[in-house]
């Protein structure tokens, strides 16, 4: 995958997103969160992915405001890039910078080779996470299918 033909949603399956996350707190978001990547066959070990994202958030939270958060992390047991995507109807608190709960979340691991990858991805989330439209959109969305076609338009959008 070039990184000028990257898109979001070809690195997202349906089984890697969840439109009701169950979590009440950060550390339970990502890992129900690991939970959908091991689950979609596209990681094998969830504590090791679960513990890369913890020693990310670290560093300082990756919460960016506006109700998102976009937790990722370098994880060696893939060959490219995998994500997630997550939303909590009720918000949670995830440490944010402007200290509001999180509703949307994107989850992405990289391996050290995809580095360059990795960071194109997290600047084309934070350009279509910008844009208040796109997320009520994915606020409104019914389910699984209705998220892909949302984040599927708002990029075609964004070409």
């Amino acid at each position: 995958m070039k990184g000028t033909d990257l898109k979001i949603v070809d690195l997202l399956s349906k089984d890697a997103i969840a439109s009701d996350l169950k979590a009440d707190n950060k550390e339970d978001v990502l890992r129900e969160m690991v939970n959908l990547l091991y689950n979609a066959g596209k990681i094998n070990d969830k504590e090791k992915a679960l513990e890369v994202l913890l020693d990310r958030e670290k560093l300082g939270s990756t919460g960016v405001g506006y109700g998102v958060a976009i937790p990722h992390g370098k994880y060696n047991a893939i060959d490219n890039l995998v994500a997630a995507f997550g939303r909590s109807k009720k918000g949670i608190d995830f440490d944010a910078v402007d200290h509001k709960p999180v509703h949307i979340f994107f989850l992405f691991l990289a391996s050290e080779d995809a580095a360059n990858l990795h960071l194109k991805v997290l600047a084309r989330s934070c350009r279509l996470l910008k844009r208040d439209t796109f997320r009520e959109s994915l606020m409104h969305a019914e389910n699984e299918d209705d998220i892909m076609k949302v984040i599927a338009r708002e990029e075609v959008s964004m070409s």
